[in-house]
């Protein structure tokens, strides 16, 4: 395989004027001299190194001369014919087609290899692809080859990538086979992953896509891959205006588990705004939750807020207490009833950059505070140092706290963009 991979190349580029002095060239050069040592390892008794021989003389095919090309396909012919590994045969169509020797593949009684002639079809074709080859794809594409050798090809794409770059290239294809393939029972989540990259692809496919990875819940094997499907519906289900009843309810149902699975499905009830949502968050509060539930349910201003300063007030530290905090910039001006909370933040230190930009934004001005803020405006810490600069102009209109704290800050040594 590292031969393999070291002579890639793409054989439409041979007249390119970086080809004929580059190391590939002279790799591939040394490898179609040695080649006829290499091809006993077409029949190796070991699966794997048939297919990485195979991959070694598809990598020069185009420039074997032509009694050495003549020997060379004669060897793929045969494993092609009487292989006892269906892989190794499919991988025999693929390097086949490197010599542009066509077979009849499509016919075969073997799904890899039908799957393979069908992959290499619709490279030809190009997307919109045939239906009898999306068919091909959909029924012989679900259960992958139980083997661990799917080496890369030319490019470094194993099949299974292969098959995805074509598959998200004509979305109403891939939603198809996916459709088919979580049907079958969403083997190794190829279904749901492939449904996955769509969406990541083309973004007006959220319906369907969520409809799907819907239906791959109840095929997930354990409890990490229900708990992926999940955090995708998450991601996705925001885009919906409506999400639909039975999405909501299966989440629902999810988010009360005792397992990993209840947090990826509360967030995601969450980001459908349903309401049993918020019902979840109060009774098991998370930061994570918290700050999401303010995003989504503003209007509930008056059951979460109380909550979060009770949070708050029990001593929350690190990324926990700055969602918190963060979870009250989404209330606006309510977020001036957790002031206690956040200048306790600014006076332990906990979370205190995020606090102390919230204190300037809420405009409530003490002595104490505005104390608070002078001094850490001296901090050491240059992004708290900013934001209290910051917060104590807001408050007290004073720009000589400010001035100074910048001047340090812009002449010190190894300044660093903050971002704030």
């Amino acid at each position: 395989m590292l031969l393999a991979v070291l002579a890639d190349h793409d054989p439409t580029d041979i007249e390119s004027p970086h080809w004929p002095v580059s190391s590939v060239a002279a790799i591939c050069a040394e490898l179609c001299r040695v080649l006829p040592d290499l091809l006993p390892c077409l029949k190796d008794a070991e699966r794997g190194v048939r297919r990485a021989a195979l991959r070694v003389v598809a990598a020069v095919a185009e420039l074997l001369p032509a009694e050495l090309r003549s020997f060379a396909v004669a060897q793929l012919d045969g494993l092609y014919a009487t292989d006892p590994v269906p892989a190794v045969r499919a991988d025999a169509v693929v390097a086949l087609a490197r010599f542009e020797r066509r077979t009849a593949a499509l016919d075969s009684r073997l799904p890899e290899v039908r799957l393979a002639a069908a992959l290499l079809a619709a490279e030809r074709s190009g997307p919109p692809y045939p239906a009898e080859l999306v068919e091909v794809i959909a029924e012989d594409g679900a259960e992958p080859d139980p083997g661990n050798d799917d080496f890369p090809w030319s490019g470094t794409t194993t099949q299974e990538g292969q098959l995805t770059r074509l598959l998200t290239r004509d979305p109403n294809a891939g939603l198809a086979v996916a459709a088919r393939w979580i049907e079958v029972g969403d083997i190794g989540s190829r279904g749901s992953w492939l449904a996955q990259e769509i969406a990541e692809t083309w973004r007006d496919r959220e319906p369907e896509v969520l409809d799907l990875l819907l239906a791959a819940l109840s095929h997930q094997k354990d409890t990490r891959a229900l708990a992926g499907r999940l955090r995708t519906i998450g991601h996705w289900i925001e885009r919906l205006p409506e999400p639909g009843a039975d999405l909501r309810d299966a989440l629902h149902r999810y988010a009360g588990a005792d397992d990993e699975t209840a947090e990826p499905a509360l967030l995601a009830l969450v980001r459908s705004r349903d309401p049993r949502a918020l019902e979840l968050v109060l009774r098991r509060p998370s930061a994570q939750m918290l700050e999401a539930a303010a995003q989504y349910f503003p209007e509930a201003a008056d059951q979460l807020i109380p909550v979060i300063r009770r949070e708050l007030a029990a001593g929350a530290t690190g990324n926990t207490a700055i969602a918190l905090v963060e979870a009250l910039a989404l209330f606006g001006t309510a977020a001036r009833r957790a002031q206690p909370e956040l200048v306790d933040s600014l006076k332990t230190g906990r979370a205190a950059i995020v606090a102390t930009r919230q204190i300037g934004l809420n405009g409530i001005r003490t002595q104490e505070i505005c104390d608070l803020l002078r001094n850490a405006a001296q901090s050491t810490d240059s992004s708290l140092s900013a934001a209290a600069a910051v917060a104590h102009y807001q408050l007290t209109g004073d720009a000589g706290v400010t001035l100074r704290a910048f001047e340090g800050l812009l002449s010190a040594r190894g300044l660093r963009p903050t971002g704030t």
